[in-house]
């Protein structure tokens, strides 16, 4: 028996028809389209399936499809504003932030929640708030050095402008 849900996807409101033993993460792959989202572990163990509901970081192989009623999801797809790339999607690349990339979505998504909760995290910060996710390639210190780039991009865009200077002889 197929139950329907509404949810919205990196900001496009969706209805669907849907298994209820059907993953959410499964939901966004199959049904959605958004293959992003990496079926890593199905245990919950790995974070590659990290997804944001309504803007906190969740394992998405651990939620059915059905307890997104309702709920706004952002995959890493859903965070680029056209070619421009999320500040902390742009750190990861510029700092060589992954080698094979299998786990780079859920670590990218894990940040951008870390980030929003803390915006100038520690190192101690970034790496209890990254926890949950594994990487098999890496030794975590471009993905570390990621975080705080980002960290320190997002300081700047959210800082407000600088006054204009008075016209001279006004």
């Amino acid at each position: 028996m197929r139950h329907s849900i509404a949810v919205t996807v990196n900001g496009v409101r969706r209805e669907d028809a849907v298994e209820p033993r059907l993953l959410l993460v499964h939901y966004l792959r199959e049904v959605v389209g958004l293959t992003g989202t990496h079926v890593g572990c199905d245990t919950s163990q790995c974070g590659a399936c990290t997804v944001l509901v309504d803007g906190r970081a969740v394992k998405s192989c651990s939620v059915f499809a059905v307890q997104a009623e309702g709920r706004s999801i952002t995959t890493v797809e859903g965070l680029a504003s056209g070619a421009r790339l999320h500040p902390v999607q742009q750190a990861f690349w510029d700092e060589h932030g992954l080698q094979c990339g299998y786990c780079t979505p859920g670590f990218i998504m894990a940040a951008v929640d870390l980030l929003e909760q803390n915006p100038s995290p520690s190192d101690d910060d970034i790496r209890r708030g990254l926890e949950g996710n594994i990487c098999r390639c890496t030794g975590y210190e471009n993905i570390l050095k990621a975080v705080q780039s980002a960290s320190r991009r997002m300081a700047v865009t959210d800082a407000p402008a600088e006054p204009e200077p008075a016209a001279v002889g006004s």
